[in-house]
């Protein structure tokens, strides 16, 4: 959040920065940022009084053409400057209201952010939930794919990558320099120091450029992760992310980069998760610190059991593409076990040591990445432990052995999250009820989710794979 919360604080940032222009934002149903740019001056004399109006029917998820007229209304607290462009631009991010009513439009996943908080303060349970996502990233040089009628491929490239080793030059990005042999082998790209790290003036610029408190570490393959965002309340915590993802993928282009957050661009490689840390407090106080098993206390127990309960329908929201479960897959590095468990990394809900502070103590949702949209995602989350909470639902007990090499007997009775996108749709169609209190999600936001959603798994399943035609060609 930054401390400009009136009009009268946004019309002094434009004129003390001299701002030219300024970036409207909004995010679509799917998680996508939109924009159109006006004169600085046209903000502050329409934006307060009238509000901007677009055209929701072309926007994917939205409204159709009869009923196309949408109105946007500023959030001041999310002004900053855009540092990628050539003419002072500042970027205020914007909700979405019926044009006639005012009302929150229930399509609009930043609506939804603000009605979950609202909500969370009328249970008296606590005031407000904090989240600070890890979203990591790939990063590669060149990047090719199409999908036609009679062709299916991808092909992606990074200097440092492993595969390079072999290559007569130094790879896609040095064409005319000879090959060094300086490439990661494969699965061991986390922590390398230069020159094995090809990429750390590109982090260090997203870090010099990114405003408050991230952090990028490493992932294989040209990779880098996690970005851990600073702590905030769930709609700016949701606000921070869209622009951390905005940052990293701009300082990219400058260095002729691309970063992709798609969960699985490699096959045999780890993939790209979000991890969630997230915690309740009321009146300043934090709620999940206490003297039970983890320090957790008993209200930080029952959101696990609620969050647990509900992962399936939750997953939906966090894990929303058919690439999603190509990363979720048993035996491998993601954590698909929805236990609880202190420190152990291979725990779908992980008890991060955070010292003796009851400020720092939360849980860490170890399942998500980062295709989620961040509005819907940390909303549902948050719903689905605040239902554990409410209703006191008691997670399993919590293991503390590395969930992978359980042996088949005790690995047999640990639920594990669903295999595969239209799995999630099926249970989030069963069970959503603890989702619409409070109005957060409506039916309506609900149904074109799932009809969305089960387009794209129709398209899947209609296209033959290269992977298939290498298995089966030649049956």
């Amino acid at each position: 959040m930054s401390d400009i919360t009136t009009r009268e604080d946004a019309e002094k940032y434009i004129t003390d920065n001299h701002i030219e222009f300024v970036s409207v934002r909004f995010t679509d149903l799917l998680g996508t940022q939109q924009h159109f740019t006006v004169p600085a001056d046209r903000f502050s004399s329409e934006g307060f009084t009238n509000g901007f109006f677009f055209d929701g029917s072309s926007i994917k998820g939205f409204q159709g053409i009869e009923k196309s007229d949408m109105k946007l209304i500023p959030d001041v607290d999310t002004i900053y400057i855009d540092p990628f462009r050539t003419h002072k631009t500042m970027v205020c991010d914007f909700s979405i209201v019926d044009p006639y009513t005012d009302e929150p439009y229930s399509r609009d996943p930043r609506q939804v952010a603000t009605k979950a908080e609202a909500y969370l303060r009328t249970t008296g349970v606590a005031d407000t939930a904090i989240f600070a996502p890890e979203a990591e990233f790939f990063m590669f040089d060149k990047v090719r794919y199409d999908t036609r009628v009679n062709t299916s491929f991808y092909d992606v490239d990074s200097a440092e990558a492993a595969w390079n080793s072999g290559s007569q030059n130094n790879g896609p990005d040095e064409q005319d320099v000879p090959n060094k042999g300086i490439h990661e082998h494969m699965g061991e790209g986390y922590f390398p120091v230069p020159p094995l790290d090809h990429n750390q003036d590109v982090r260090d610029q997203m870090m010099k450029t990114s405003p408050g408190d991230i952090v990028l570490g490493r992932c294989p393959a040209g990779g880098a992760g996690p970005g851990a965002d600073r702590y905030n309340t769930l709609l700016h915590a949701a606000d921070d992310l869209m622009k951390y993802k905005y940052i990293v993928k701009n300082t990219a282009a400058q260095y002729g980069k691309v970063v992709t957050f798609m969960p699985k661009p490699l096959a045999g490689e780890n993939g790209t998760g979000m991890h969630n840390h997230q915690s309740l407090w009321k009146d300043g106080k934090p709620l999940f610190y206490g003297d039970g098993y983890g320090q957790l206390s008993d209200i930080a127990r029952w959101y696990i059991g609620g969050l647990i309960k509900h992962a399936g329908s939750v997953m939906a929201f966090t894990n929303p593409t058919t690439n999603s479960y190509r990363r979720l897959v048993p035996g491998y590095e993601a954590p698909v076990d929805l236990v609880y468990s202190a420190r152990n990394r291979s725990a779908a809900i992980r008890i991060p040591i955070a010292g003796s502070s009851p400020a720092a103590k939360r849980i860490e949702f170890r399942v998500p990445d980062p295709t989620a949209n961040p509005y819907l995602a940390f909303s549902a989350e948050m719903m689905a432990g605040l239902d554990g909470v409410l209703n006191r639902i008691e997670p399993p007990d919590p293991i503390d052995k590395d969930l992978y090499e359980l042996p088949p007997e005790q690995a047999k009775g640990i639920k594990v999250v669903p295999g595969s996108l239209g799995e999630t749709l099926d249970i989030l169609e069963a069970d959503h009820d603890f989702l619409m209190q409070g109005d957060v999600f409506t039916q309506d936001l609900l149904d074109q989710w799932v009809k969305i959603k089960r387009d794209e798994i129709l398209q899947l399943r209609l296209t033959p794979t290269p992977q298939e035609f290498d298995m089966y060609f030649d049956a």
